[in-house]
């Protein structure tokens, strides 16, 4: 990882996951990994999502919150056995539902920082993810 230092700092409390580097895709909705996501090009697939139709695959995605039930969880998983995951997943307030999906699916997870990653953060900013340290560090803005 990058010894840069970070030009923002967003913390909050500890997540899970390993640390890790990568630029944020930022929306302003929720998502359901199974109705919201091509699980087999890895891309948002619902038109009326404000990611529609960016790639998902090594980013780290940043959301309001989680929607649905078990199915994502499950679908989480898959993605990372096909290889087209995400890094990790951000979110304004995680739901047990989508916790349980990311640490199934060992992808780094956060929530609930200050301040609030869906109005601080850009699609297009290279983030670290700090998570047993609760810190999400911004290293370069959107160019």
């Amino acid at each position: 990882m990058s010894e840069q230092e970070p030009i923002l700092v967003l913390k909050g409390p500890p997540g899970f996951g390993a640390e890790l580097e990568g630029e944020a895709l930022v929306s302003q909705q929720g998502f359901n990994a199974r109705y919201d996501m091509d699980r087999r090009r890895g891309v948002f697939s619902r038109p009326s999502h404000d990611l529609y139709p960016h790639s998902f695959v090594d980013k780290i995605l940043v959301f309001t919150t989680g929607k649905g039930g078990v199915a994502t969880s499950w679908a989480l998983q898959d993605l990372v056995v096909k290889g087209i995951a995400p890094k990790a997943v951000i979110f304004r307030r995680a739901n047990p539902i989508v916790c349980q999906g990311a640490v199934f699916a060992g992808l780094s997870i956060m929530h609930r920082t200050d301040p609030d990653p869906c109005e601080a953060l850009m699609s297009g900013d290279w983030l670290r993810l700090k998570p047993a340290e609760g810190l999400i560090e911004v290293l370069r803005r959107k160019a």
